[in-house]
């Protein structure tokens, strides 16, 4: 395999597999039962400075210390992907700067916002309507901006599918499926990123990308022991 991929399921992990998928190259997943703290494990840091999926290691490039090149963090490992193959992000240009822009707004804004609003909302060991509501508009904001952008060009880098979309489709679906679960006219008018939406999704590619891991890997993780101490988690958040 050319690739390793370590992941789980939620909209960083499938950023990964959606990309590796749209550039074909041959991966093997290995899953990171985050719910377990492995991404806690001191073998799995050594991947990944900060504990977070997804990572990448790159078998056909070499390292500093001579190993296969490891790549974390999601938005480097999609501009590295896209710089190896030569697929979904312009040489130069405004084509370029438009694509990182919009990347840069899924890492710094879109993802962050809605991780928030999902873990007051679901996981926070004590309720803050206050929390909530405040991650929850801003989400909404930003998928308005998002909106707004849609609205004249087809893509978010503007007139090609580009890894600005990649990056921030399944953040935006999640975001926009919650807020209409709880209020379908809050995402009613958002006609734009609703298109953009269902047109990105049936992506064969996506579609695949969004699968990963897949129930046979994730029983691959739920059969590995459990990591005790504080690598398993102790007060860090996945």
């Amino acid at each position: 395999m050319t690739i390793d991929l370590y992941t789980w399921s939620t909209p960083n992990g499938r950023k990964a597999s959606i990309m590796l998928e749209e550039v074909g190259l041959s991966y093997r997943v290995t899953a990171v039962d985050i719910s377990k703290g492995e991404q806690h494990d001191p073998e799995y840091r050594a991947l990944s400075p900060n504990g977070k999926i997804p990572v990448i290691v790159d078998h056909e490039a070499e390292g500093a210390d001579g190993r296969p090149r490891r790549v974390f963090e999601s938005g480097n490992i999609l501009v590295y992907l896209a710089e190896k193959t030569g697929m979904l992000l312009p040489a130069s240009g405004e084509g370029r700067t438009e694509t990182l822009g919009w990347l840069f707004f899924q890492m710094a804004h879109l993802g962050p916002m809605v991780g928030q609003w999902h873990w007051f909302k679901n996981a926070a060991p004590a309720k803050s309507d206050m929390a909530i509501s405040r991650y929850r508009e801003e989400s909404l904001r930003l998928l308005e901006v998002m909106n707004g952008r849609l609205g004249e060009v087809p893509y978010l880098g503007g007139a090609d599918y580009s890894i600005a979309d990649v990056a921030s489709y399944a953040w935006a679906k999640a975001a926009s499926d919650e807020l209409a679960n709880e209020d379908a006219e809050a995402v009613a008018g958002l006609a734009p990123l609703l298109d953009w939406l269902a047109r990105v999704g049936e992506r064969p590619a996506v579609q695949r990308g969004m699968a990963i891991p897949d129930d046979e890997q994730k029983k691959a993780a739920a059969e590995r022991a459990s990591i005790e101490g504080p690598a398993g988690g102790g007060q860090a958040k996945p």
